[in-house]
């Protein structure tokens, strides 16, 4: 994603998200349920930020927006959705 589309995005908006198994190779939760599939969600924040959140697909989009787990690691985040230095530079630590 360049830092052009990125602007475009409204603050707020669920922008990007994809289904992904658990394991340690791709997107990692937990040693139990490997296999077991993810859904990931790439929300743009208020403060001209942005963050991805995970938790497993019988949960809603609202509840993993809310109470998912935020990705940290920068090569899960590449991984997921690969972007430009720029839109790396606004992902909320």
């Amino acid at each position: 994603m360049t830092i052009e589309t990125f602007n475009k995005i409204p603050a707020g908006d669920v922008f990007a998200m994809g289904v992904i198994p658990n394991s340690p190779e791709g997107l990692y939760m937990t040693n139990d349920n490997l296999g077991r599939l993810l859904r990931w969600v790439a929300v743009k924040g208020h403060g001209d930020d942005w963050a991805i959140y995970a938790h497993w697909t019988d949960r809603s989009l609202d509840y993993i927006c809310r109470y998912g787990d935020k990705v940290q690691n920068p090569k899960k985040i590449q991984y997921l959705l690969p972007c430009s230095p720029e839109v790396v530079a606004k992902y909320r630590r």
